[in-house]
């Protein structure tokens, strides 16, 4: 099997999308040899933040001298950026060695995996071929039926900002979500969380008390900002001063403190991490698509925020960092996302709109979405292509202007490489 023919293979299963189980992933390993009972792993669940705190915990691990796993999902640039060992993507040839392991096995039950299913098990083998440490592992959707829930107790499980996300599978309200999501906590583990409101916390609560798990909440009320501007942020956190982080905007000093925190936990778990590897590991992080600064003439912002609390985050940070500015917003959705309360709040700060559609079977069309921001009453001209309105969103905005990509992770790559030629 060549590389293209493992992604041609991974995508082009016409097996279900998603759906809640497993059983699957469960016979599938199983027939694999159980690669991820030779594992360790800090589990990260949540519907904001987790990719944030998935790749500032593998950077810190990193630094601490430790082969360090880091899985995630979506991708934004290529396939490969979802499995990683030590900062580095899969090959394209261990990706096609192993899928060419894993797909007479996948087809050989009676019951096929689903595409997410299949991936999972595939980086579980990369793991254990490179002799991981520790794996910072983010859950897909949701965590007691995500098939990343099939590890025994983890290190420390995470939960990360909790929100209305994926209503149809995980519940209508906080507490509901909440409670798929902490069934990562498993016994004997440390769980580590972002802070949310009472009525969400007992939930995490009643969780840890009922399988014997130690809770560690994060300590916001610890982090003291102490500079931010579009080159990153420098904050203190309890007795540590003067940390620097990359990533802009509030929610990610609250992601750090998460991050901060678990480093804490690992420490009580018996592994050994230097306060400079953990100073090291969040000032080197990287994650792309998050409030990102691409390019400076215009100055070019990209942000993947898609749900109310992506888009609460992304106002702050307008008001934040771009306060007077002339915002010219390039966007794109997928049709079944509630896209109008990504607008609603963020028109006011918008000189004009220029629409693309998302490289996705899902996206709403650019014609569409223009048709739809009509109502806010400002400039909209709808593109056909990413790198079309690319080019026009600079040119409306000018050398004093500011271009926002916002809308969706889909096209974030398709962006980013745009935007930087």
């Amino acid at each position: 099997m060549t590389p293209n023919e493992a992604l041609e293979y991974i995508h082009s299963v016409c097996w279900k999308g998603s759906i809640p189980g497993l059983g699957r992933t469960r016979e599938l390993l199983e027939k694999m040899g159980n690669p991820q009972n030779q594992l360790q792993f800090v589990h990260i669940a949540g519907t904001n933040g987790k990719g944030s705190t998935a790749a500032m915990t593998a950077n810190i691990l990193r630094k601490a001298g430790y082969c360090t796993g880091l899985y995630t999902s979506p991708y934004i640039f290529r396939f490969h950026e979802r499995m990683q060992v030590n900062g580095q993507c899969i090959s394209d040839e261990e990706l096609a060695e192993i899928t060419s392991f894993v797909k007479p096995l996948a087809e050989s039950m009676a019951d096929h995996p689903t595409e997410f299913e299949l991936v999972t098990c595939i980086a579980m083998e990369y793991f254990k071929r490179h002799h991981c440490d520790v794996v910072s592992l983010e859950v897909g959707m949701g965590g007691e039926l995500d098939s990343t829930n099939v590890i025994a107790s983890p290190l420390v499980a995470v939960l990360t900002n909790i929100g209305l996300d994926h209503t149809e599978f995980l519940g209508d309200t906080l507490e509901k979500i909440c409670e798929t999501k902490s069934k990562i906590i498993k016994s004997g583990t440390i769980a580590v969380t972002y802070r949310e409101k009472p009525s969400v916390e007992a939930v995490i609560e009643a969780r840890c008390k009922e399988v014997g798990a130690q809770w560690m909440p994060a300590d916001f009320d610890s982090i003291r900002l102490v500079d931010a501007s579009l080159e990153g942020q420098v904050f203190d956190w309890g007795s540590y001063q003067g940390i620097h982080l990359p990533l802009l905007g509030k929610h990610q000093l609250y992601n750090a403190a998460v991050v901060l925190t678990i480093v804490k936990a690992l420490r009580e778990r018996g592994l050994i991490i230097s306060d400079e590897a953990m100073r090291e590991g969040i000032a080197s992080v990287s994650w792309p698509g998050r409030f990102e600064l691409v390019a400076r003439d215009p100055l070019f912002i990209v942000d993947g925020g898609h749900n109310p609390q992506c888009i609460e985050a992304l106002v702050h940070n307008v008001r934040d960092y771009l306060n007077g500015r002339a915002l010219t917003v390039l966007t794109g959705v997928l049709a079944d996302k509630d896209y109008s309360a990504m607008y609603q709040d963020m028109a006011q700060y918008v000189s004009q709109f220029v629409t693309v559609t998302p490289p996705n079977p899902r996206a709403l069309s650019a014609q569409d979405l223009k048709a739809y921001l009509e109502r806010f009453g400002k400039p909209i001209t709808a593109c056909d292509t990413v790198a079309e309105g690319v080019a026009l969103a600079k040119e409306l905005a000018g050398r004093e202007g500011v271009v926002l990509a916002y809308g969706s992770l889909y096209m974030v790559g398709d962006i980013e490489n745009a935007a930087r030629l």
